[in-house]
């Protein structure tokens, strides 16, 4: 018996999954849409990741110039940003989680 080729996948129409209904499909959302959605929805996350990657670079400056000293207390500091940018992503997860559904 020979299998039917299944058909070309199309973007702009979604395949069908039993039991799936998909919560926040928005198929005429660009890129700088939906960037900007996220953003509004969890703040804290891109302002971790821009603490992050500030303090990664003034660390790497520092240890350029040879301020080993400032060097390594900026590394511990771009540990606590990581850690802070964890923790944002998780709140806005348990958040998103406890939101009533629309």
């Amino acid at each position: 018996m020979a299998q039917s080729a299944p058909p070309p996948f199309d973007p702009n129409n979604p395949p069908l999954i039993e039991g799936f209904t998909p919560t926040s499909y928005h198929p005429e959302e660009g890129f700088g849409e939906k960037f900007r959605r996220k953003i509004r929805e969890n703040p804290l996350v891109p302002i971790g990741c821009l603490g992050t990657a500030g303090v990664l670079t003034y660390g790497l400056i520092c240890f350029k110039k040879g301020n080993t000293q400032q060097s390594q207390r900026m590394m511990r500091a771009r540990v606590l940003a990581q850690g802070f940018t964890i923790a944002a992503i998780l709140v806005g997860v348990v958040v998103a989680a406890i939101k009533p559904k629309k």
